[in-house]
């Protein structure tokens, strides 16, 4: 795959040059795919020294846990060796700790070995004397459910690299690549052998593990598979379950819960650039990958949380190498600059990577056309792109850059989630070319020098106006945060196109019938898509501009108590399905999705979608604002008070009855299915619980 290139950036004096950083390589895949053959095999033939951790043997030989297996891997890379955990690594929760095992001086790789089910379970159902005794006909269970349930790892978790085998042929190739790697060796940056970034569960495994009589006759698709759109519009695929009951769905899209994605992009500000002038305008490559990283050194102070991220078409791309290996002698922190392969114009889509600015390497005139990265710009921003760069100015000077706002009309906005393009214009080294220096690159490196710190200086104008939205676990979906846009003198709320699923199903619940339970001119009433209880309701408000808690005013008083009606008119409904039900009605400080919604959720907190931290807490903390509360704060205040996330979402986890404290999830949930102990008293007051008011609305 990438055999050509490895070890291009090798130091020519190898006893002069440090030696390549040591590599955490996370392996990720079921049981049965090949995650220990792969060590095996690598460890076997590498000249660069790997250590093995596997949980199945961690404890001398024996099963262990993973603080035990952090602790080996930690160690070793300490006496500079390479790491694989070896570990299944489904999901993004059991994968963060080896992650942040990385930093400046550790890369940190996935491997996915994304191999057909069938082929997994029946290796495994053959096997014998496994580490972990996972083997014969138990053994496929276990991994069915695993797969119901697996995430495709992305490099927004903290990985530099990610490669994605989808058969023995790809296994092969990266057991070749990794074996090649010499401890003074490093690997190109960026998804590799990844088709479809939002893979989701295998469907092979469902009809392999179906009994004979349950397959249909063509042996394709399940008879029975369906689709259902969730209250965001996306499709999400259901299939029967193996035990062959009609009536049971096992869903294969994943639960965008909150802090299952709480290190996305969406809370970092992200500038995606190509290498300016080395293309069409032929600057030389040593000379310019001195410039990006000199500049880049210069300007890591002031990014703050924001990233720099170096994009190039191809893995051979040599100022990508250049680049690398001059930021890695410098030191320079790779969580905030790397770089990236992929189409700049595609980074979210086809990469994985969501980055709210773009820089385009623009001519003079400001206009589509040439070829390069700005005709590919110019023509995935389409006509609004264009449009909005003539209402910022007609050409740009070489050195300079121009921020341009792009209109929510844009694919690349609507699609990629960019909500600025910075065109930039550096020195041109190409005689047919205008304006050309003639080789004079003591005025060419000055010009190229001020056009990345024009571009950097345009970039951080933005981050810094950046408003992060604590995303709290009440919500439906999560994505990036909202824009304030002051860059016009006028401050605009701008929201990416995946927080609008809310306010697209308020103001046209006719187009959404399969999820709306109730509309009127004021509300509309839906299911949360993962409840996180027995039941778990939204009201959504049917009116512009109300995007959150921090919106309301006293004008908005009536909408506040309709709302409240409303939800208490569907508790009455839940409570005489079962009595033994309580509720709590309220709004979330600062919520992930556009458009003001109540939660109405019941007390038991019993689902399968309470997975983390930030689920309990963004509920059961101060974070969550009673709507009693929010409509007597507006009614004599003129507002509601918000609560801050960051200390409430880290706060331990307490019994929301008789707030004793649990170690984990697990155990709290556990805790609450039998704890009987009365309510604190704070919430018995106001009508904070219903149904104990549940016959009479609020008065303020």
């Amino acid at each position: 795959m990438e055999m050509d290139i490895v070890g291009a950036c090798k130091p020519k004096d190898e006893e002069e040059k440090p030696k390549g950083k040591p590599i955490v390589a996370i392996l990720v895949g079921a049981p049965g795919s090949g995650k220990s053959t792969f060590c095996e095999n690598v460890m076997r033939a590498s000249s660069r020294p790997w250590v093995r951790v596997c949980q199945d043997t961690i404890n001398n030989g024996k099963s262990g846990t993973k603080p035990q297996c952090l602790k080996s891997a930690a160690a070793s890379l300490k006496e500079g060796k390479s790491v694989f955990i070896d570990r299944c690594n489904l999901d993004k929760e059991q994968r963060v700790v080896f992650v942040n095992l990385g930093g400046p001086e550790v890369e940190v790789h996935a491997v996915v070995l994304d191999l057909p089910a069938k082929l997994s379970i029946s290796r495994i159902v053959k096997r014998t004397g496994h580490e972990g005794n996972l083997q014969g006909g138990k053994a496929a269970a276990v991994v069915n459910r695993m797969l119901q349930n697996k995430e495709l790892p992305k490099l927004t978790e903290g990985f530099s690299r990610i490669t994605f085998c989808r058969n023995e042929t790809d296994v092969d190739a990266a057991i070749k690549t990794y074996t090649a790697i010499s401890p003074l060796d490093t690997l190109p940056h960026g998804c590799f052998g990844q088709k479809d970034p939002n893979a989701k569960t295998q469907l092979g495994i469902m009809r392999f593990l179906k009994r004979p009589h349950e397959t249909n006759t063509r042996d394709s698709v399940p008879s029975q598979l369906t689709e259902e759109k969730g209250p965001c519009g996306k499709t999400q695929e259901t299939v029967p379950s193996s035990s062959g009951m009609a009536s049971q769905k096992i869903k294969v899209s994943e639960d965008m819960a909150p802090s299952s994605i709480s290190q996305d992009e969406s809370d970092i500000p992200t500038l995606a650039f190509p290498s300016i002038s080395t293309a069409d305008f032929q600057f030389d490559l040593e000379k310019a990958s001195d410039v990006i990283v000199g500049k880049v050194e210069e300007f890591m102070d002031k990014l703050g949380n924001a990233r720099l991220v170096l994009v190039d078409l191809t893995e051979r791309s040599k100022i990508l190498s250049l680049v690398r290996a001059k930021a890695a002698e410098k030191k320079i922190n790779s969580k905030r600059f790397f770089t990236f392969i992929g189409d700049i114009c595609q980074l979210y889509t086809k990469g994985g990577l969501c980055c709210n600015v773009i820089a385009n390497a623009a001519n003079w005139r400001l206009k589509p056309g040439g070829g390069g990265v700005n005709a590919a710009i110019f023509n995935a921003g389409g006509p609004a792109l264009e449009a909005a760069t003539k209402e910022q100015a007609r050409s740009l000077l070489p050195g300079n850059a121009l921020v341009v706002p792009l209109p929510s009309t844009s694919p690349l906005y609507s699609k990629e989630g960019v909500t600025h393009v910075i065109h930039v214009l550096g020195p041109n080294m190409n005689p047919r070319r205008p304006n050309c220096l003639d080789n004079d690159y003591v005025k060419g490196c000055k010009v190229l020098e001020d056009a990345y710190s024009s571009l950097f200086k345009g970039f951080l104008s933005i981050a810094n106006t950046q408003v992060k939205v604590p995303r709290s676990s009440g919500s439906i979906l999560s994505g990036p945060s909202k824009l304030e846009d002051e860059i016009s003198g006028t401050k605009t709320k701008t929201w990416a196109p995946c927080l609008q699923a809310l306010y697209n199903i308020a103001m046209q619940p006719e187009k959404h019938n399969k999820q709306v339970l109730e509309a009127s001119d004021d509300v509309v009433v839906l299911n949360d898509i993962y409840p996180k209880a027995k039941q778990h309701l939204l009201v959504l408000a049917r009116i512009k501009g109300l995007d959150t808690l921090a919106d309301a005013r006293k004008e908005h008083l009536p909408l506040l108590m309709t709302m409240h009606e409303v939800g208490l008119r569907w508790v009455d409904k839940f409570v005489g399905e079962d009595a033994q039900l309580v509720f709590r009605l309220g709004y979330h400080s600062v919520p992930s999705m556009r458009q003001l919604h109540l939660h109405v959720i019941s007390q038991d907190f019993d689902s399968k979608h309470l997975k983390h931290k930030k689920h309990w807490n963004s509920f059961t903390t101060a974070f969550f604002r009673d709507s009693v509360d929010v409509i007597e704060e507006i009614n004599n205040q003129g507002k509601a008070t918000i609560q801050g996330e960051k200390r409430l979402m880290s706060m331990e986890l307490r019994c929301h009855r008789c707030r004793s404290a649990h170690p984990n999830i697990p155990r709290l949930k556990s805790h609450i299915s039998s704890c009987q102990a009365p309510f604190p008293a704070d919430l018995q007051k106001k009508g904070r619980l219903v149904p104990e008011q549940t016959n009479s609305g609020y008065d303020p």
